[in-house]
């Protein structure tokens, strides 16, 4: 059974950081893609960033360049973000999801197919 379990998130103040972790299990984690989306109150679902299986390469959306990183630990099989100089805006359910094997972009929600429950990130003073 495919499973995917985020955690780390926590109401934290304008410019505090947090590492968001997405534990995974029921399948060969090294050899997929991963991804990070969130979703605001009353706003549609975001795509934050991904990370390739095979060579390292990442893609961050422009809206948290320079202060968001993904990463992967494989032999734990787990997925990180890493989220500095957080702002109010950044406030959202946080989840990760599994990249398909079936082509697309890695960041259109519509070609992962696996994903968490989230967890919730509050950026508030």
């Amino acid at each position: 059974q495919v499973q995917l379990s985020e955690s780390g998130g926590r109401l934290v103040k304008p410019g505090g950081s947090l590492r968001l972790s997405c534990a995974t299990s029921g399948f060969s984690f090294k050899d997929y893609g991963m991804g990070w989306f969130r979703q605001a109150p009353g706003k549609d679902q975001e795509f934050v960033a991904a990370l390739h299986w095979t060579n390292g390469d990442t893609y961050t959306a422009d809206s948290v360049k320079d202060r968001f990183t993904i990463s992967r630990d494989n032999d734990r099989n787990t997925l990180f973000l890493q989220m500095n100089g957080l702002r109010p805006e950044d406030t959202a359910v946080y989840v990760c999801a599994r990249k398909g094997l079936n082509g697309g972009g890695y960041q259109y929600s519509h070609w992962y197919d696996a994903w968490g429950q989230g967890t919730q990130v509050t950026v508030s003073s």
